[in-house]
């Protein structure tokens, strides 16, 4: 039987360039894989999984409807393995439909997401592939304190720490910060040194 793996962080660790290198070493065996993107990330991407160090792949879109199950019903060579990134925003029902996928067809399922958000409230996708997956897995990164980074902060233009707000926001990775629970807690500004670096 194949596995559903989560692989969470905070943001900008690396868990796109991660999927990408899965993707990649799958495609070099000769299997076929299919690569997945939330529709809203898709389109301000034109289309592709991108990482910040430059590789990219196209991706499918999914929205909040989308469903994995008939997708694949619809494909005439099954893929080898499904990749989805920002894995955070799957629907419960999606997160459950890649489970029997993956016990059902057998095809291995590999989601890369964040755990919460800025708020350190957890997202859908994120809450359910914890219940669901067969293998959790973090990907480390650290905060500025050179302490691992487990949650997520988002910034202003003038680095003041925000505390409410929607809980989807296009665009603006540089918007966000990756720190420890610690600075999470404590802080209200951004220190001048990160604003200048």
């Amino acid at each position: 039987m194949a596995k559903v793996h989560f692989y969470y962080s905070a943001m900008n660790a690396g868990k796109s360039s991660t999927l990408l290198q899965a993707s990649y070493n799958y495609q070099e065996r000769g299997m076929r894989t299919c690569l997945f993107l939330p529709d809203f990330v898709h389109e301000a991407t034109g289309g592709y999984i991108a990482s910040r160090i430059g590789i990219q792949h196209e991706a499918i879109a999914f929205d909040r409807s989308f469903d994995f199950e008939n997708y694949l019903s619809s494909c005439t060579e099954k893929p080898h393995c499904l990749l989805i990134d920002e894995a955070q925003f799957l629907m419960k029902q999606q997160v459950y439909e890649l489970s029997k996928i993956a016990d059902q067809l057998n095809i291995p399922v590999l989601a890369y997401g964040l755990r919460s958000d800025f708020r350190a409230e957890p997202f859908e996708g994120s809450q359910y592939l914890l219940v669901m997956a067969d293998v959790i897995q973090e990907i480390k990164t650290i905060c500025f304190c050179g302490s691992k980074a487990t949650m997520n902060l988002r910034l202003d233009d003038q680095g003041q720490v925000l505390r409410a707000g929607a809980q989807i926001e296009l665009g603006g990775n540089e918007r966000y910060l990756a720190v420890c629970r610690k600075h999470f807690f404590e802080l209200d500004q951004l220190p001048s040194a990160l604003i200048e670096a």
